[in-house]
């Protein structure tokens, strides 16, 4: 599955909601093996740049990201 309906924006946005809501204090590189482990738990294949992009938002925001903004989607 491709990142690019409606669906699966909503999966990428679920698991970014889970990997946001216990990234404090984690260890870099954590958030980014967590997306990528609950994306593939989705089904939802993203590039290795759109994954780093999602991961420094979460570490960089502290808080509530829209994936989909961010990816410009």
């Amino acid at each position: 599955m491709t990142a690019s309906s409606s669906e699966e924006l909503e999966a990428i946005q679920n698991v970014v909601d889970r990997v946001t809501s216990w990234q404090d204090g984690a260890t870099e590189g954590t958030v980014e093996g967590e997306l990528r482990k609950g994306l593939d738990q989705a089904g939802v294949e993203l590039g290795d740049g759109d994954i780093t992009t999602l991961a420094s938002a979460i570490e960089d925001e502290h808080g509530a990201i829209d994936a989909a903004a961010v990816l410009g989607r």
